[in-house]
């Protein structure tokens, strides 16, 4: 029989798309505030001009892409909690019931990027309260690798450099972690 442990902490990242600065500004008030500071952020981007325009009726205008890293690791078992608090921040900022700031919360471990979704289908995973979460790529041999499923600016090569960089940091601090409990183990002996 397997032995039952924590899950281990993973890095908390949060797709944003949006058209109003302002907007991305307040919401990530919101979210440094429930999640501490973000310590890597990716370019700004048209996800519009490069993938869809998807969003822009909605948004009011030009959906611009950025993804945030956030500095404190999180249990992957909050993430609906997560999923349900960027939704709450989506229905905050909208304006006329038009949502104007997109937000997708996700995790990066070491072998995988996680993004969590209200919307079913036959390849996510139900978590609780209509959350789903997917793996929407995973890494080996060296590099990222899609899946079927795996969204299109997720798969271009300007986000996997900025994961790829968000996953090299978590396993700095996850190294250092180790090192520090081993530390503290052997001042117990």
């Amino acid at each position: 029989m397997g032995a039952v442990y924590d899950f281990e902490e993973e890095k908390l990242i949060v797709g944003v798309i949006y058209s109003d600065k302002e907007l991305l500004d307040r919401a990530l008030d919101m979210l440094v505030k429930d999640f501490g500071e973000w310590d890597a952020v990716s370019e700004e981007f048209s996800f519009s001009a490069e993938f869809s325009d998807y969003y822009d009726e909605e948004l009011g205008g030009e959906g611009l892409r950025r993804i945030y890293s956030f500095k404190k690791t999180v249990d992957p078992s909050r993430q609906a909690e997560i999923k349900e608090r960027t939704n709450e921040i989506e229905i905050t900022l909208s304006v006329d019931g038009k949502r104007h700031v997109n937000l997708d919360p996700g995790f990066i471990n070491h072998g995988r990027l996680l993004l969590a979704t209200t919307k079913k289908a036959g390849f996510r995973i139900p978590l609780e309260r209509g959350i789903y979460t997917e793996m929407t790529l995973y890494y080996a041999r060296g590099g990222w690798h899609k899946l079927p499923w795996t969204y299109r600016d997720y798969q271009s090569e300007r986000v996997q450099k900025f994961i790829t960089k968000v996953r090299h940091d978590y396993l700095l601090e996850r190294r250092k972690k180790e090192k520090e409990k081993c530390e503290l183990l052997k001042k117990k002996v």
